[in-house]
């Protein structure tokens, strides 16, 4: 399964899984423009197992569906690549009344993952991979306010967002620890995609350097593809990877205990035991 599989990093991935013979079930909101990625990919890749479920994961009510339509219809899970993710240049609320950038980025995901466990566990060996950003090495996460109360700006939220999955990353890892599903993080790198655009007058002002300077998708989902499919990674599991290698991130993403308090504070706000 790959969320936000309709455009950028997350339509590469879906495509490079689908070359290397996986039956790929692409996440996306749009189910006109899913339909058009399910023909496409199956056009280029020549291969029919491709599949659109469609989930506007911003919503916690939506990803409890997408979960609900997984587990009915494929009890078997191999590999989950959280790509979903978005920036939004000024304070934007969810509708579960949750600053748009922590639930989405961070904790829908979370909520995800935790509810697709159980099939992950059964398809052992099994894989995690969260799209993740260089950005959090310049945040900090005050736990009580993870919900981003005092709004301070939109790249702050981004990069607090990306820590918070970073430390969700590690803290998965030891929970998982002897069950069979790895779970790792990746800096794809400064991608020129559609992530930005919704953002405001000044980030389209930069679009053209991005695409001019940034990556490709096809490039910035190359080491997720390792990530999730390469047999060089068999096994490993809590570690933060770029360009297929792995780093040191943050030191404030080695925490555990804020590892296991940012799990207690984001199980309650979805109401998971």
């Amino acid at each position: 399964m790959v969320t936000g599989a309709t455009d950028g990093i997350g339509l590469e991935t879906a495509k490079g899984l689908a070359l290397r013979g996986a039956q790929v079930l692409a996440v996306g909101r749009n189910a006109a423009k899913g339909s058009g990625v399910v023909a496409r990919l199956q056009r280029e890749t020549g291969n029919p197992a491709i599949q659109f479920l469609q989930a506007d994961l911003s919503s916690q009510s939506q990803v409890r569906s997408l979960a609900g339509d997984l587990a009915r219809g494929f009890p078997r899970l191999t590999v989950l690549v959280n790509n979903v993710g978005g920036f939004f240049l000024g304070r934007t609320m969810s509708e579960d009344g949750v600053e748009a950038t922590f639930a989405l980025n961070h904790l829908n995901v979370f909520l995800l993952t935790c509810l697709l466990l159980d099939p992950l566990k059964a398809s052992a060996p099994a894989r995690i991979v969260n799209v993740a950003s260089e950005t959090h090495r310049n945040a900090s996460l005050d736990l009580d306010q993870v919900v981003a109360k005092r709004w301070t700006s939109g790249m702050k939220a981004y990069g607090r967002s990306k820590l918070a999955m970073i430390l969700f990353t590690y803290e998965l890892a030891r929970k998982l620890q002897g069950s069979g599903v790895t779970v790792n993080a990746v800096h794809p790198g400064w991608v020129a995609s559609n992530m930005y655009r919704s953002s405001g007058a000044l980030v389209r002002l930069v679009d053209p350097l991005v695409k001019l300077m940034g990556k490709t998708p096809e490039e910035g989902a190359d080491t997720v593809i390792y990530l999730a499919a390469s047999a060089e990674v068999e096994g490993v599991t809590g570690k933060y990877f770029a360009n297929r290698h792995s780093y040191a991130s943050s030191p404030a993403s080695y925490d555990e205990t804020a590892g296991r308090r940012l799990w207690e504070i984001s199980a309650q706000m979805v109401g998971l035991a």
